[in-house]
């Protein structure tokens, strides 16, 4: 039987998701499509709340705790390095689709989608090296009390906020992700929260990827 995932790694499927849907949508932007430019770039915006909101809550909350519980100074120091990189990279991204609103070109169009191909290395090293080696160790702490008081600590403001960071993390998921997913929410709530709470998610960002 194929190991659950955790929530952690249900995010990190989401954004790897949107990195590769933004560069293809990117590639294969028409000349002068405005309208499809603001599209892309409202998904982008999107993702780079959501990862924000992720890091950050990495920062202030999990790393120090991880590190009162003996994981190693140094590779929670490089864990916090990646956030900046990423950050830089997803800065550089903006920048490009703001750009492109603007002016609308296909030689824009291409130049925003390798800079996207550039922070999509950025952010699979970072992805990859956080499943290597701080996953288990969070795992461990599956039982732990403090740990899961901590990680109340990691969620959205607001159920709206909830509502549609799920209805981010599903949409395009695969079914491991998605069984993974009602392995933590009762799929009932799952359902009430996407269609009742997740408008913004629904009217702005699902649209840009159909």
């Amino acid at each position: 039987m194929t190991e659950p995932l955790s929530m952690n790694q249900i995010i990190h499927a989401a954004v790897r998701r949107d990195v590769v849907r933004t560069e293809e949508a990117l590639r294969a932007l028409p000349e002068g499509d405005t309208r499809r430019a603001r599209q892309v770039r409202t998904a982008w915006r999107n993702l780079v709340r959501e990862l924000t909101h992720h890091h950050e809550a990495e920062d202030e909350h999990v790393w120090p705790f991880l590190q009162s519980r003996g994981v190693e100074r140094t590779l929670l120091e490089e864990m916090e390095a990646e956030h900046v990189a990423m950050k830089q990279a997803l800065s550089s991204v903006s920048v490009c689709l703001d750009a492109l609103v603007a002016e609308p070109t296909a030689a824009g169009a291409s130049s925003a989608a390798d800079e996207v191909a550039r922070a999509r290395g950025v952010i699979n090293r970072h992805l990859d090296h956080e499943e290597r080696d701080v996953e288990g160790p969070m795992g461990a702490l599956h039982d732990d009390a403090e740990f899961k008081e901590l990680t109340k600590k990691l969620r959205p403001a607001s159920p709206v906020d909830a509502a549609n960071a799920l209805a981010w993390m599903q949409d395009g998921a695969g079914e491991r992700e998605r069984a993974s997913l009602r392995a933590m929410i009762p799929g009932p709530v799952l359902t009430v929260l996407t269609l009742l709470l997740a408008r913004r998610y629904r009217r702005e960002v699902a649209p840009v990827w159909r």
